[in-house]
Parts: C-alpha cells; sequence; structure tokens
C-alpha cells in the first residue's frame, strides 16, 4: 500500500528531525585522509528566499523550517508536511516549481575553546547542490557552482564560541542558466527535455551546469530538480601542519613482493621545519606487516614526499571468484600524531590492473580488464543512482544491492555517469565483495561546453577531487570520460544537425569536447589515478572514427528493446569486444507497485502507471506489451501483465549474457542494463527500489555462474557451449536429452570434455530437426546439462516455439514448507513440465534463495526460505505462479489481438 512508502520515509525524517531540534555542537571525527573534523550536526533551517517569484504561487514558503543535512529542499519540504511524498501517485507534475525556486538554508552553532585556539580552521563542503553563495557570520565566505566538488573556505580568526551563523542560498539552475542557453543562436544536444513547462523544450540547461543530470529527468526515473547541502559540512582545524592527502602507489607486485610508494601531502603553515613521518602497515588480519620512519623538509605551503616501501610475500587483492579480497591498513603519523590533523589512514587492495587492446589480424582490437595477470570476463550490470534524493541513501540499502550484485555472481558494476560520484560506502563494499568498478566521470548525454575554458577547469577540479578521494579503492579499475556523447555527435545525428545550422560553431563544439575528453580527464587520470586506465567514452574506440563498433572498443547495443525493436533473438548476431550497456525492460513486483498506486490506479494506461513509466515519455508499457506478445501473447490483466514483463526480460537478457560469454574471448564483457532503481517504477533493473529481486537477478545468478551451459537456438539451430570461468580445467561430462511435456525421453545423448580454465569450449551444434526426430516442437524440450558424475553442475532448457504456442498445462505442482533450525525449506515437485515458478509470499516478508525457474516433468527441489514470520503465516501467505496458469487462464480472444486500454 501507499503507506508502506510514506511510513518508510517518516520514519528516516523523524529520526533526522530529532538531530536537528538539537542545539549545534562540533563532534571531532578521525577521518581518513583529513585534518581534524568536526562534523556539523546542527539546528538547521531552511526557506524559500524571500522574494522569490515562487512565493506567489506557493504563499507562505519564506518562514523558517527545520531542516536536515545531508539532505534537500524535497525532503525538508516533506518533513515539513509542506507537499506529500514525491513518490506516491502522479506526484510529480505538481512539484517541478521546487526546482525554480531559490532556496536559503542557515545553521546556527557555538565552536569549543580547543578548536578556537588552533592556528587555522577550514570550512570543508562535501556537497553543495549547486550554484550557491555561502555566508559566514554575514560576511561572504565562497561561491559554489558544481555539486560534484568539494568545497573549503578557510575561517582563521573568523569563528567565535558563540552565535556563529552560516547562511547558504541555492540559486534556481533553470532560471540561473536559461537566459544563456536561450541567448545561443544554436543549441548543443540536451537529454530529455521536460513535459511540465518548467524549462523550454528546445534550451535545456542540464548539460551546461555541474550537478547530477539525472535530476533533469531520465528514462527510468523522475524529474526533481533538486537543491541542498547534500553532503557533509566540516571545520577542519590545526597548528603548524597537516596532512591533507595520503595514497600508496604500487610500482611492482608479484606473489613474492609488492614494491610500493607512500605518497603523502603536507600542507606546512608560516616557517620552513624538518619532520618525522612514521608509516605503519597493517596486514589482512592486523597485524604489522611493515613500517618505516623518515625525516622530511617542509616549506611553507604544499609539500609531496614520496616514500618508498616493501611488503614480502603480500596477499593481493582480486575480483571475487578469481581469489581473496584482501585488504591492508596505511597509516601515516607526522610527529607527535597528537593531533588529528597529522593522522592518516587508508584502506588499500595490493592489486595491478591493464585494460589489454591486442590488435587482431583482421583490424579489430580487443577490450579486456587483466587484473594481477589474469584475464577477467566481466559479468555484471550498470548501475544508476539509488534515489532521487541521493542524501538517503544509506550504507545498508548500497550494501543490499551490491550484495545482489554478488549473489547473482556478478564481478564488476560499470557506476554510470548520469548521477554523482558514489559515497566512499559503496566502493568500501564493492572492494569487500570483489566486485570490479568501471567509474563515469559526470556526463549522462548529449554534449558538453568544453569550449569554455572556465567550464574545463571546473571539470578538472571536480574529477581531481573525486579520484583522490576514491583511488585507494582497489575495486576501481577504469574511469571512463562520459557516457554516450560520442556516439550522440556521430551516430544519433546531434554533430550532424548542428554541423548543417553552423558548421563553425560545430567544430567549436567538438574540438572542446576532444580537449575535455581526450587531454584534460586523460591528463588528470594519468596524474592522480595510480596507474588505473583512462578510457574516454562509452561505448568508444577511446576516440577513434567509429563510436559504437563491435569490433573495436565497448558497445552499447539498443536494437533490441531501442528502435528497431528487435526480438530478442537478435542478441545472437550481435558479437561485440565488450557489451558495457544492453537490456529489457520489466515491472516490480505488485507488493513494489502497492507502494505508489491503488488497486484502482494499477491499469496500464492509467495516468499513476503511466507515471512511473519514462521510457517514451509514459508510453514505454506500449513497448513492454509489444516484446511480452512475442513470445507469450496478450495478458489477461495488469498482474499478469507484470509477470510476463519480468519473465521476458529475464530470458531476452539471458540469451545475450550466454552469448557473450561463449564468444570468449573474442567477447570480454557482458553488462546489462541495469542493476538497481532511483524509484518505484517501470525500469530496466533486476532489483526494485525495496532490494526485492526480479526474475532478471535469480536468472543471472545461473547465467553468469562460474560453470554454465551456453545453449542457444537461432533460427532451428542450437549451439551448445561451455563456460569454465575458474582458475582451473573440469573434468565433466555434458549431456543433451529431448523430453516431452509428460517427462518421456524421445533422444539422450552424454560425452566426456574437459574445459580449460577461464574458457568457453564450443562442442557441438544441433538442428531442430536432429533434436526432435518428427516429435511435436509445441510439446518437447531440449535438455542440456554439464555433470560431474551424477551431479548437475549447470543446466540450460532449449524449447522450439514461443510459450504462447506451446501446450503448456496449468501446473501440476506439489509443495510443502517446513521448519528446519534457523529457516524453512519449501519442497517442490512437478508431474508435468513447468515453466517459470514465480514463489511469492503477498505481503510476508520472506526470501527465497532461488526463483523464477523451470521444472522438469518429475523433478523436485528443494529451496531454503528465510523470514521472521511464523510457519503458519508463511503457508497462508505462499503463492505459486507459473506460466501454464496463466496461459490457460487467459480467455481464447485475447491471445491474438492487443489493446492495451483492455489490461486493468
Amino acid at each position: 500500500m501507499r503507506q508502506r512508502l510514506q511510513k518508510k520515509f517518516g520514519s528516516i525524517q523523524k529520526r533526522a528531525g530529532s538531530v536537528q531540534r538539537a542545539w549545534l555542537t562540533w563532534v571531532l571525527l578521525a577521518l581518513a585522509g583529513n585534518a581534524s573534523a568536526a562534523e556539523l550536526q546542527a539546528q538547521w533551517s531552511f526557506r524559500l528566499l524571500p522574494g522569490d517569484a515562487q512565493l506567489q504561487a506557493h504563499p507562505g514558503m519564506d518562514a523558517w523550517k527545520p531542516a536536515t543535512v545531508p539532505g534537500s529542499v524535497h525532503t525538508d519540504l516533506m518533513a515539513a508536511g509542506l507537499i506529500g511524498d514525491p513518490y506516491v501517485g502522479a506526484a510529480e507534475a505538481g512539484l517541478q516549481w521546487i526546482g525554480l525556486g531559490a532556496w536559503e538554508y542557515r545553521a546556527r552553532f557555538d565552536v569549543d575553546a580547543e578548536t578556537l585556539a588552533r592556528a587555522h580552521a577550514e570550512l570543508r563542503f562535501d556537497g553543495l547542490d549547486t550554484f550557491a553563495e555561502v555566508r559566514l557570520n554575514g560576511q561572504p565566505l565562497l561561491k559554489a557552482d558544481n555539486a560534484h566538488r568539494t568545497w573549503r573556505a578557510r575561517v582563521d580568526g573568523r569563528l567565535r564560541a558563540q552565535g556563529n551563523e552560516l547562511q547558504i542560498v541555492f540559486r534556481s539552475p533553470i532560471r540561473t542558466l536559461l537566459p544563456q542557453v536561450q541567448a545561443m543562436p544554436h543549441k548543443i544536444a540536451g537529454n530529455y527535455p521536460s513535459p511540465y513547462g518548467d524549462e523550454p523544450k528546445d534550451a535545456m540547461v542540464g548539460n551546461f551546469v555541474r550537478k547530477p543530470a539525472y535530476h533533469f529527468g531520465w528514462d527510468w526515473g523522475p524529474r526533481y530538480v533538486t537543491a541542498g547541502v547534500w553532503r557533509q559540512v566540516h571545520l577542519d582545524s590545526w597548528d603548524q601542519q597537516r596532512i591533507t592527502d595520503l595514497s600508496v602507489r604500487t610500482d611492482a607486485l608479484d606473489a613474492d613482493a609488492a614494491r610500493l610508494s607512500v605518497l603523502l601531502q603536507v600542507e606546512q603553515a608560516d616557517a620552513a621545519a624538518t619532520q618525522k613521518v612514521v608509516v605503519d602497515v597493517l596486514g589482512p588480519d592486523g597485524a604489522k606487516v611493515a613500517q618505516l620512519t623518515q625525516d622530511i623538509a617542509l616549506t611553507p605551503g604544499e609539500n609531496t614526499v614520496s616514500l618508498p616501501l616493501q611488503i614480502d610475500k603480500p596477499r593481493r587483492w582480486w575480483p571475487v571468484g578469481y581469489g581473496a579480497q584482501d585488504r591492508y591498513t596505511v597509516q601515516a603519523r607526522l610527529g607527535d600524531g597528537k593531533q588529528d590533523a597529522l593522522v592518516s589512514s587508508i584502506r588499500i587492495g595490493l592489486r595491478t590492473v591493464q585494460l589489454q587492446r591486442e590488435e587482431d589480424k583482421d583490424g579489430g582490437q580487443g577490450f579486456a580488464f587483466v587484473i594481477n595477470g589474469v584475464p577477467v570476463f566481466a559479468k555484471g550490470a550498470n548501475v544508476i543512482p539509488f534515489d532521487a534524493f541521493p542524501a538517503r541513501v544509506t550504507r545498508e540499502r548500497l550494501r543490499r544491492d551490491l550484495q545482489a550484485a554478488r549473489d547473482a555472481n556478478m564481478n564488476m558494476l560499470r557506476n554510470w555517469g548520469g548521477g554523482y560520484y558514489e559515497d566512499d560506502a559503496f566502493y568500501d563494499i564493492a572492494d569487500e565483495l570483489g566486485l570490479l568498478v568501471w567509474q563515469d566521470f559526470m556526463f549522462g548525454g548529449g554534449m558538453q561546453p568544453g569550449y569554455d575554458p572556465a567550464f574545463r577547469a571546473n571539470v578538472v577540479a571536480e574529477a581531481r577531487d573525486n579520484i583522490r578521494r576514491l583511488r585507494h579503492h582497489p575495486s576501481i579499475v577504469l574511469w571512463c570520460g562520459n557516457n554516450e556523447e560520442e556516439t550522440a555527435w556521430k551516430d544519433w545525428g546531434h554533430g550532424k544537425t548542428l554541423k548543417e545550422a553552423d558548421p563553425v560553431f560545430a567544430q567549436k563544439v567538438w574540438q572542446g569536447y576532444v580537449d575535455l575528453f581526450g587531454k584534460d580527464l586523460r591528463s588528470v587520470v594519468a596524474e592522480e589515478g595510480l596507474g588505473v586506465p583512462y578510457w574516454s567514452s562509452s561505448p568508444s574506440n577511446d576516440l577513434d572514427a567509429k563510436a559504437n563498433d563491435s569490433r573495436r572498443g565497448d558497445k552499447h547495443y539498443w536494437e533490441v528493446w531501442g528502435n528497431p525493436a528487435l526480438p530478442p533473438t537478435a542478441y545472437l548476431k550481435e558479437t561485440p569486444r565488450f557489451m558495457s550497456e544492453y537490456g529489457l525492460q520489466a515491472w516490480p513486483q505488485l507488493s513494489t507497485i502497492n507502494a505508489f498506486a491503488t488497486a484502482e490506479e494499477q491499469q496500464i494506461d492509467g495516468p499513476v502507471i503511466q507515471a512511473h513509466q519514462k521510457f517514451l515519455a509514459g508510453k514505454g508499457n506500449e513497448r513492454l506489451l509489444h516484446y511480452i506478445e512475442m513470445e507469450f501473447g496478450t495478458p489477461r490483466n495488469f498482474a499478469d501483465f507484470v509477470y510476463l514483463s519480468q519473465m521476458m526480460q529475464a530470458e531476452g537478457i539471458e540469451l545475450a549474457a550466454l552469448h557473450h560469454r561463449a564468444s570468449r574471448p573474442y567477447t570480454m564483457g557482458s553488462l546489462y542494463w541495469q542493476l538497481n532503481d532511483v524509484w518505484p517504477g517501470a525500469s530496466w533493473s533486476s532489483v526494485d527500489y525495496y532490494g526485492n529481486w526480479k526474475a532478471l537477478n535469480f536468472h543471472a545468478k545461473r547465467f553468469f555462474a562460474d560453470v554454465a551451459v551456453a545453449a542457444l537456438r537461432d533460427e532451428g539451430t542450437t549451439r551448445l557451449s561451455l563456460l569454465n570461468d575458474g582458475r582451473q580445467p573440469l573434468d565433466a561430462q555434458w549431456q543433451m536429452r529431448v523430453l516431452d511435456f509428460d517427462g518421456r525421453v524421445l533422444r539422450q545423448e552424454r560425452k566426456a570434455v574437459r574445459l580449460p580454465a577461464l574458457s568457453a569450449t564450443a562442442v557441438a551444434s544441433f538442428s531442430d530437426a536432429e533434436l526432435l526426430q518428427g516429435a511435436d516442437a509445441s510439446r518437447s524440450v531440449a535438455v542440456f546439462e554439464l555433470l560431474r558424475g551424477d551431479a548437475v553442475l549447470a543446466q540450460r532448457l532449449i524449447y522450439f516455439v514461443p510459450a504462447k504456442q506451446q501446450a503448456l498445462q496449468a501446473a501440476q505442482l506439489h509443495s510443502e514448507l517446513r521448519a528446519e533450525g534457523d529457516h524453512y525449506l519449501l519442497q517442490l515437485r512437478a508431474d508435468n513440465l513447468v515453466r517459470g515458478v514465480w514463489i511469492g509470499f503477498n505481503n510476508a516478508d520472506a526470501n527465497v534463495e532461488d526463483n523464477a525457474f523451470d521444472l522438469l516433468p518429475g523433478q523436485a527441489r528443494e529451496l531454503i526460505v528465510r523470514s521472521t514470520a511464523p510457519l503458519t503465516t508463511l503457508r497462508t501467505a505462499l503463492q505459486l505462479q507459473t506460466l501454464g496458469d496463466i496461459l490457460q487462464s487467459r480467455p481464447v480472444a485475447s491471445q491474438d489481438n492487443a489493446s492495451v486500454e483492455r489490461i486493468h
């Protein structure tokens, strides 16, 4: 129900509000890589700036209300009861005025005597969104214009013991930039125009402002143009020296030794001095494994010191599936180390990374990540922001979704460029779980004003801030300049249109692009990135002639789902070097939909459902229905539409991912779009906003498994490849059986096979005629298995006609749920062939270890179910849904002729 969403966010705001009601105190924290820091836990308040034009339609908004920092104006308005929940119903259109207003935030605070006694102090703002004017005690302090940067201002001698006041005015990015964008005789391409009238469709400002692009709306999330203090504010204080940065560069690494350089940046005040530095290294088990002590000469200003260090018999960090995720702690102390400002500590992983680009004889070029000398087939997904309002994303929420990726046998995530650089917690968890991270810089599409030197300088400062903040994480293995800007210019008509209108300006725009993404960001990564490679755009061949090339570089493939909406079997005809985007959409489960839409509102063409379907400006359900009908026919109601959307998505992406894996080593990566959701709604995700797994995530657990069967049928031929991502060879047998839907064996074949390490091995090819040998295609299934003895290591089923043409029966499925130890066991047994089993527990909170699978005739499965609910509740709540149930219960008249309007 809707109350679920409102209750959840209400509790968050209540907890935050209790903090805000306390008078401000400065709490000293030991922050890695920073000086003595006081995190602001203040009595914050906010208001619409007096005199703002939005007051005419929203009177009284200029009265001060409590605010939460970190936060945003939308969540503060919701906590104050001034707006409803932005995710419930179709609220979006009525809230666009917020992004047009100027908002003022205020904090009043005291400063303790110890902080005041230090010689130097600085206010540090980790995130200001976006055009901000900051004043301290009535005097100007700084102006900010980039939500992705850390902003610092010296406050030596400007603080007092009591009664300090910090004021921040946030100007609307739309109102700030619109005049100059409208004045351009020819516009550069933007992303998604607003359908709400808050911004002209022909003068979009999003590409001109360094703010998360998705805040202006995307095809999977709402348009909420936020403002506010979205990350923490700190007070740093120190005396003569402070450590401003600590990093460790790997100069050489193998099983015998790690030769490292400890890079220390120290700010020295006043006169030159000599100071002692002590560096301690703690191993993964916490024991000290190395130490060095050295005197360093410091001159006034910034000093960079490089200290050599060696670790014998190092324990290297590996991606999941390739070895352990061992990490070391490196701590540097300056002088006596008694002040926090003189101590810095980071946690690192020892690994090497290479982007291997070997030329082929036919002119192609590979694209493979090599970690510690071992080529890794990248299996995973793209990550989008976890919320429209990022300050409310918790560490627990990040762990939930990243754990879902690892549990689905992923080893890489691409952090997409239209959002923001994630919190440190994201990368800490990725380090721990062994998930490689492809990190985009924050450019989501369209084109940027790279021809403007000030814009480029702002981006370079942003890049330097974030690389330095994140570079100690071993999970980060690539810095990529942007998402889809080069291919948009070269392939989507952005460049052609501008060249026709103004060729001189078009050349200026393109040169600005080359300068920013080909030179500036490449240089910053080379200077600051500790050896992690740089890639100018995704997809691209790093500024080679062709941007989205299957033979060179990485590939985004959207001819399935996008235009021309080819069937999923078209994935089998597209063999890239590295597939970094492809996807099919699905709705989340009904309990998630119930959080924002009542039962009466759950109609495929209803306004609330369309408001949560962002593809094609709300018309994406027509595209989704097109894909459902290809395989399953027309759903009889909205619930079946949701279920079939998930089955379609899972089966289609499985086809693509297995094809990519079977094409190893020509293809070395498969990252589908997308892992997570920014809000509850229709999208390409495999994990919904609340963390519920769609059918796709369960399928990914199987098709991304280290050992898998890639049986792929296209145009009447099934090609069989066996996959072994393990680092050791595998001796096994492969088996092929053809069964009818009642379990009668029509044909069987079994052969021994040795699978090399890190390999895809093609073993056989079968025509439909060979497999069926005259059997009824609508009642037959081919079963391909990899066996070790009688144990099934992997399995894949092949069907010969679309599901809507199969003779599927309503499921003859037997179930038993019982308690065992600290969990429950669910036993299932099928009398006949069962497709698409979906296990649900209505509104009971329960997690089942596997779901969205097929059962062969006579097959039984036993699944672990975890829940705090009693057994009687789970037994009552248990719901089993199958494809046969839906197809058999569908009225005959609706099986062939689709009508969006009648699916309610």
